[in-house]
């Protein structure tokens, strides 16, 4: 293994120890309230098909970009599945350090509504069982420490891209002007799950599409609509301090 290889997997396990899931809240829809994506969403690609020739071509892509030792850190780091990665990932692009300390109605609104959208893979992740990459292909990942508990669940639809397009979707229509940044970095959130080899780029696509579906359910939600009205007020409020 390459020595930049080891140094950032010496850095992802000296953060792991710190990393903890989403804290426990009241979501604002159950999983069963959620879209059901075996009703609406395309099913994994069979084998046999062009579509799966792309995915295939898509995990060599993801090889190619483990070289780069800057892209194969960034995705290491969006690997630790979770809030604080979420936070530490997006606070960036968004233009505003979130903390639960600093900005407590954005924390929580994105707490309660990322712990609500990634609900929607829960069924087809189980439906359809799809085997991950580095199962089919028996090559290892960025990701070593991952693979056991991976290989026990589901590759369709990915989970962590779900997670990251729902907080790009969620940050930008709070600070509308970094939308570009934010929806860019969703995106680099998925495409990192292919190059760890955790996930198919048709799990990836997947993916956005349940984030995008599940996220709209969110603003059916009168708590939702109320959450999100007190972070945007939140967080103007805090950029016209800044601005003083």
């Amino acid at each position: 293994m390459k020595k930049t290889q080891m140094l950032v997997m010496l850095v992802f396990l000296l953060m792991s120890t710190a990393v903890s899931g989403q804290n426990k809240v009241k979501a604002y829809f159950t999983t069963a309230e959620m879209p059901d994506m075996l009703k609406f969403a395309p099913t994994p690609p069979d084998s046999t098909s062009s579509q799966f020739q792309y995915d295939l071509m898509r995990y060599e892509w993801g090889k190619t970009q483990r070289q780069d030792s800057v892209r194969a850190a960034i995705a290491i780091r969006d690997a630790v599945y979770g809030l604080k990665t979420i936070v530490s990932e997006f606070s960036e692009p968004f233009g505003l350090q979130i903390s639960e300390e600093d900005t407590p109605k954005i924390y929580h609104l994105l707490s309660v509504a990322l712990a609500s959208t990634d609900s929607i893979c829960t069924i087809p992740k189980r439906h359809y069982m799809r085997m991950r990459p580095f199962l089919k292909m028996k090559e290892p990942t960025l990701t070593p420490w991952d693979e056991a508990s991976l290989s026990r669940n589901g590759s369709f639809p990915s989970g962590h891209t779900i997670l990251g397009w729902s907080a790009a979707l969620l940050l930008s229509e709070i600070n509308p002007q970094r939308a570009d940044t934010l929806l860019a970095r969703g995106l680099m959130y998925g495409e990192s799950r292919v190059i760890v080899g955790a996930h198919w780029q048709s799990d990836v696509d997947a993916g956005v599409l349940a984030a995008s579906v599940a996220y709209g359910k969110l603003h059916t939600s009168k708590r939702f609509q109320k959450d999100m009205k007190r972070a945007r007020k939140e967080f103007r409020r805090i950029m016209r301090k800044r601005e003083r």
